[in-house]
């Protein structure tokens, strides 16, 4: 019984960590500026939520370099340089 159990949970987690992680693909990132370097975050879905994101805080908006649109017929969208 102990053992059935060991196996259920170790087959779990073998599954668990198995399965792909996925990157974020957002269009925005946020680049964060500091005397050791900084940071990116590209979690953003409009300027301005990575706008708000870098205010008072320091740092800049631009577009992912990585960004995927999904597949399929979507409106072309303009963004502001």
């Amino acid at each position: 019984m102990r053992l059935s159990l060991v196996l259920l949970l170790l087959s779990i987690v073998t599954i668990a960590v198995a399965t792909s992680a996925q990157a974020q693909n957002y269009p925005w990132c946020a680049y964060y500026g500091g005397m050791e370097g900084g940071g990116k975050n590209c979690g953003f879905t409009t300027i301005q939520q990575c706008q708000a994101t870098v205010s008072g805080i320091g740092g800049f908006c631009d577009r992912n370099p990585m960004y995927e649109p999904p597949p399929g017929p979507h409106p072309h969208r303009r963004y502001p340089d």
